[in-house]
């Protein structure tokens, strides 16, 4: 078992970005929700602690506090913000509202560098983000470093091994920040920083196969890289007790059903039932306009798809288990600013409605990485580059990628188009630089003229955006020359469209989808 540290969740926009810079440095990391009772965390072993910021008032009334047993472990604990005025507050000090909020970018000065601090200039550049400081220390700290507004925006006990910061080292603005978590991990955790990807993979084969035994599992597979990486850690851990089902809804993208089986059933040998259910989810989706009600028909039918095929293999066999590719980021909840702070587990299913019913067992042996981190475990099981990095593609499919009515034709229209602009993409290099890029149909019909014949056909949007997380994404600024000649070709090579426009609003105010 690899050591380990705990962050404890009160609430911070930071907490995940904490558990990230921690196993950077190689070290595993967990977050706990932060009344986690401190006998838990000593079950676990955990080597130290580090409590995240939050929004709260330690001051408030109904303030989230944790088991002040934690304080009694005799492990290292780092307070990051919340989690100084928390240390000060329990341990007999004083928090009280500062006359002046400080948030951004503002100075630390180091009084004493000592573990903490170590290898570091006496002035660093740090972000802030509090409205509370501390005004009396507890007994047995001391400051060792301050900032314009804080006497005490550095602290420690280092008999106790108890070290609190009133900034956020985990952010890219706080000048060194990492070198801070790498001196608590290191120098004052004693954790030797030898976690990686291989100990992760190796770590859950041994543990899949404790928790199957000799019962079969099911997992829906999507062809991309949450359910490829899912996919591909099951069969090294289980090999033929894992059958994948694909599902082919006719909102794939070209050629896209022949590509997951040639990859996955005959390249490795893993057992992929495909179930083409294209008949059915266009007789459903057909005059239907409406966004929502294309995808709530898309997830009904998948799931009645889905069950059907699920029924028919528990009839010849001990299936007992429901695989998902969940992320770690899909099982934190999300605090809301002013809420009651807890990493609540939420009820997660790909497959949404279809567990309960079906009395399967949930399997999610990636649940406990993020997203780069669950590419690094592709790569390491051999998986390739353009599943690894493959785009993100809606659940609905091209369902969301036409607007107005779903027909075969017009299907075929945006394949044609979408396979064009993925070749150009990848042909110029752009594809693995951009976050999207894929082609929308639109109900719109324009003049054209081919030859000498007047056309009147339809147009095809092209959406092309940067993003790091999808949250926010501007359109990328690709050469004129290079969209030119992704234009001429869907124009002159498919057939209905006789005009090719670019998208170029940013998110926000737009969505990167169109629907």
């Amino acid at each position: 078992m690899h050591q380990s540290v705990a962050v404890l969740d009160f609430g911070s926009q930071y907490t995940q970005v904490i558990a990230r810079r921690i196993r950077e440095c190689n070290v595993y990391s967990k977050i706990y929700p932060y009344d986690i009772k401190a006998s838990i965390l000593k079950e676990d072993g955990v080597q130290g602690i580090i409590c995240s910021g939050g929004p709260s008032s330690v001051l408030s009334k109904g303030a989230p506090m944790p088991d002040k047993k934690i304080y009694e472990l005799g492990i290292p604990i780092l307070g990051i913000c919340y989690g100084l005025q928390l240390m000060g507050h329990l341990l007999g000090g004083k928090v009280e509202k500062s006359s002046h909020r400080e948030y951004g970018l503002g100075q630390l000065t180091l009084k004493k560098k000592g573990k903490l601090f170590g290898g570091l200039p006496k002035s660093l550049r740090v972000w802030n983000s509090h409205g509370d400081r501390m005004s009396k220390l507890p007994k047995g700290f001391e400051p060792i470093g301050t900032t314009e507004n804080s006497e005490f925006a550095a602290i420690q006990d280092a008999d106790r091994q108890f070290y609190a910061i009133q900034f956020h080292p985990e952010v890219h603005h706080s000048e060194q920040g990492i070198v801070v978590i790498q001196n608590f991990l290191h120098k004052i955790c004693g954790c030797k920083g030898d976690w990686s990807m291989a100990d992760f993979i190796d770590e859950s084969v041994a543990r899949i196969r404790e928790t199957v035994g000799d019962e079969r599992v099911i997992l829906g597979l999507s062809g991309g890289v949450d359910s490829s990486v899912t996919a591909a850690l099951l069969h090294k851990a289980i090999g033929k007790q894992l059958t994948c089902i694909f599902v082919d809804n006719g909102l794939l993208r070209l050629n896209e059903r022949e590509q997951v089986k040639n990859l996955y059933k005959d390249h490795f040998h893993l057992d992929v039932r495909v179930v083409n259910a294209t008949k059915l989810f266009l007789d459903r989706l057909k005059g239907v306009t409406d966004p929502e009600r294309k995808r709530k028909i898309i997830g009904k039918a998948f799931i009645e798809v889905f069950e059907t095929e699920v029924i028919k293999l528990k009839a010849r066999g001990n299936y007992t288990w429901l695989a998902q590719g969940t992320l770690y980021p899909d099982i934190i909840e999300s605090v809301p600013i002013g809420g009651n702070p807890a990493a609540l587990i939420k009820s997660h299913h790909n497959v949404g409605g279809l567990p309960k019913r079906m009395k399967l067992k949930i399997l999610e042996p990636v649940n406990e990485l993020f997203k780069d981190e669950v590419r690094k475990v592709g790569e390491a099981l051999g998986l390739p580059k353009e599943v690894i990095w493959r785009q993100p593609f809606p659940g609905p499919g091209l369902g969301v990628r036409v607007v107005g009515p779903i027909t075969r034709r017009v299907l075929d229209i945006l394949r044609k188009a979408d396979a064009i602009l993925h070749e150009e993409m990848m042909a110029g290099g752009y594809y693995y630089k951009v976050w999207q890029s894929f082609c929308v149909f639109l109900p719109v019909k324009t003049v054209g003229v081919m030859g000498d014949e007047r056309t009147y056909d339809n147009v095809i949007a092209l959406r092309i955006v940067e993003s790091v997380d999808a949250m926010t994404a501007d359109w990328a600024r690709l050469p004129h020359d290079f969209l030119g000649r992704i234009s001429n070709r869907i124009i002159n090579e498919v057939a209905g469209v006789n005009r090719v426009v670019l998208d170029i609003s940013s998110k926000p105010p737009g969505t990167i989808e169109w629907e």
